[in-house]
């Protein structure tokens, strides 16, 4: 599934992860003079110069979004069975166990065979993110499963204690380790932001499980749930900030058309949803309003990171121009790698 770059190597010897997308391969020997001079950029008859991901919407969108939530709440209604809130702890691990059991629906759906994902689980290589991501949610699901069974039959309370104990624990692996397995392709805007990509997934999940829990919760249980969306905005718009600012022209997906729309429109929702919790913590309605807004800001901020990618993939400048820029810089006596387009 992950994208193939036109031209393969790099400059030095550089870890993959830290490789740039694009980067030029070749190295120009001493007064060689190029026979062909730099013309405009164009397309090679119009074709992308990577394969872009295959994965379909809203199938993996929805599995980015509804893992971020489970994975986070699992660690509110962690927080809420130690400090004695019952009915948040309740909804958040209940919302934790429906999340992650759609989320794999959609996974597998995405596959297209059960099987597919099972034979995932016939190695363990802590250098691929999908193999991982699966044996994550094999230990998460149980977890959370069994956190939630007790905690609704009121049965089993240490098996329960024990259960929500392990979907903690794991819960934020779950939240964030998609942000490693989309960046771990050639996709420029998903494969240059794998710094900040797992912030923003993390601050997007724990929004996501905010806006559930003070859906859920009443008004004196509240306050974990407001604390964690809030937690969750300020992580979110401060990392997407430094992903944009650092990835330059590689980020334009993530500011324009309709993937920049819904990222804009998920973080207007996110601060929005926070005021309101904040300022209407005493109105049903706008607790549940700000709920519901920040779980559409969660879902809003995963569709358009996804779409942003596929965009980045279809648009041959997105690889071609930083590989152009790099290749100046390299002429003009640097090494090919500004620090500004986030290669150190």
């Amino acid at each position: 599934m992950k994208g193939q770059d036109a031209e393969h190597g790099s400059l030095d010897s550089r870890p993959a992860r830290e490789a740039m997308t694009g980067v030029h391969t070749g190295r120009k020997r001493k007064g060689e003079q190029p026979v062909v001079p730099d013309t405009e950029f164009t397309s090679y008859y119009g074709k992308p110069v990577l394969n872009g991901p295959v994965w379909k919407s809203p199938d993996v969108p929805g599995y980015l979004f509804l893992g971020g939530v489970a994975g986070a709440s699992s660690v509110l209604g962690a927080g809420a069975h130690a400090t004695g809130r019952n009915r948040l702890a309740v909804a958040a691990k209940t919302g934790a166990f429906g999340a992650v059991t759609v989320s794999l629906g959609a996974l597998i759906h995405d596959l297209g065979r059960p099987a597919r994902f099972l034979n995932m689980l016939r190695v363990f290589k802590p250098t691929s993110p999908m193999n991982m991501g699966s044996w994550l949610l094999t230990a998460y699901g149980p977890c959370a499963g069994a956190a939630a069974l007790s905690a609704v039959t009121g049965r089993l309370p240490r098996i329960g204690a024990l259960a929500t104990a392990g979907a903690a624990l794991t819960g934020p692996a779950v939240a964030a380790y998609t942000a490693a397995l989309v960046s771990d392709t050639a996709v420029p805007a998903w494969h240059d932001g794998h710094r900040e990509l797992p912030y923003v997934f993390t601050g997007s999940a724990a929004v996501g499980a905010g806006g559930l829990g003070l859906l859920a919760a009443p008004d004196r249980e509240a306050g974990p749930a407001r604390n964690l969306a809030l937690f969750g905005t300020v992580l979110e718009l401060a990392a997407f900030r430094r992903m944009e600012r650092r990835l330059g022209m590689v980020a334009e997906p993530y500011r324009a058309g309709k993937p920049g729309g819904m990222v804009r429109a998920g973080e207007a929702l996110a601060v929005a949803g926070v005021a309101g919790a904040t300022l209407g913590r005493r109105s049903r309605v706008a607790r549940a309003l700000s709920g519901a807004g920040l779980l559409a800001a969660s879902a809003l901020s995963k569709w358009g990171i996804f779409d942003a990618g596929k965009v980045s993939a279809e648009d041959p400048k997105y690889t071609i121009v930083p590989q152009r820029e790099r290749l100046r810089e390299r002429e003009r006596g640097g090494d090919g790698w500004p620090a500004g387009n986030g290669a150190r």
